[in-house]
């Protein structure tokens, strides 16, 4: 390849990605420099990133399809703590099965995705104001079934799944007793990336996934394409509903309990790894595997104020928004780029 094809790549959508990469694969060989008694760099810590960040993949992807088509979601950490407090009261308080209890909050995720997708799309009311509205309800929901914490304890099923251990044939370490210790992950992680990878081919490789990209890019000229602008904005939302619901069953895998302040900031959270990933806030311009090095850079700092020990957990957030801020000011200098190559 020569360096006429690298710029005409670079130049491309691929060049906010690229710089994501390059900026998450140079944290981490910091990380592994400066908190290398921490054992930063040893396979264990890295797939806690995951483990710690299963749900927050799948809601990321979610996010990524929203975005895609010029909108936005600002209800989905509510999602997740309602589903959360959900599992937990039917399994806890009811005695539901667990089959039954995830099968409960996914068909809620679909059917609130739904309404939601039919206000925007149909209704044609502002997605902001609508996801909203959504944010309160799921939130407020959530603190009518319950203002305690509800731990889950009694479900053998749901504890079984949460606690299962995967063990990695590779990147065994010894301790300082002789004991030899193979990395691990959660089922929870295993599922979380099957279901990127199908959002990643439903938006490379589907005609549902070029009409988002083209609604996204341009309504009106989508809709001269012959797509069906209102149904995929419709089917865009509901999916997201879903894979909300779907992300807050592999978050309470995690923590295996429902409280009302569960997730809270969690759509941010999804929201700036989707732009840091360089999906465009302005749509058309998007990619699952650019909000799953979002995931890893914000779990990354999660990882550098844990190994450092005496900063401030909100050290995270200062850090995020700094990185939102400077891809956000990356975007506008690339569009305004791409909008000259144009004229």
């Amino acid at each position: 390849m020569n360096m006429k094809d690298i710029k005409k790549k670079l130049g491309g959508t691929n060049f906010l990605l690229t710089v994501t990469v390059v900026l998450f694969f140079v944290m981490y060989l910091l990380g592994c420099v400066v908190f290398a008694k921490q054992k930063f760099g040893t396979w264990q810590i890295f797939l806690n990133m995951l483990i710690d960040n299963a749900g927050l993949l799948i809601v990321a992807g979610g996010m990524t399809i929203i975005l895609i088509t010029g909108g936005i979601d600002i209800s989905v950490g509510s999602v997740v703590g309602l589903t959360c407090m959900i599992l937990a009261f039917s399994m806890e308080k009811l005695g539901m099965s667990a089959p039954m209890a995830i099968a409960l909050v996914f068909i809620f995720g679909l059917v609130f995705g739904a309404v939601q997708g039919w206000l925007i799309a149909y209704l044609k009311l502002q997605p902001f104001i609508v996801t909203l509205a959504g944010m309160f309800f799921c939130r407020g929901l959530t603190s009518m079934i319950s203002t305690d914490q509800i731990a889950i304890t009694k479900n053998k099923m749901f504890l079984a799944m949460a606690q299962f251990n995967i063990n990695l044939p590779f990147g065994a370490t010894v301790n300082k007793r002789g004991i030899k210790s193979f990395p691990f992950v959660h089922p929870n992680v295993v599922i979380a990336l099957v279901v990127l990878i199908i959002i990643w081919y439903v938006l490379k490789y589907t005609r549902f996934g070029r009409s988002l990209f083209a609604v996204g890019g341009n309504e009106q000229s989508a809709m001269l394409m012959g797509i069906n602008v209102k149904r995929t904005k419709f089917c865009a939302y509901m999916l997201n509903g879903f894979l909300a619901a779907f992300g807050g069953f592999v978050f309470c895998l995690n923590t295996c309990s429902g409280f009302v302040e569960q997730a809270k900031g969690f759509e941010m959270e999804a929201i700036s790894s989707a732009v840091i990933g360089g999906t465009l806030l302005t749509g058309g311009v998007g990619t699952v595997v650019g909000s799953f090095f979002g995931v890893l850079i914000k779990a990354i700092i999660e990882t550098y104020i844990r190994c450092q020990g005496t900063l401030s957990s909100w050290w995270n957030k200062i850090v995020l928004s700094i990185l939102l801020c400077f891809f956000i000011v990356l975007q506008s200098v690339f569009i305004m780029l791409k909008n000259r190559q144009k004229q």
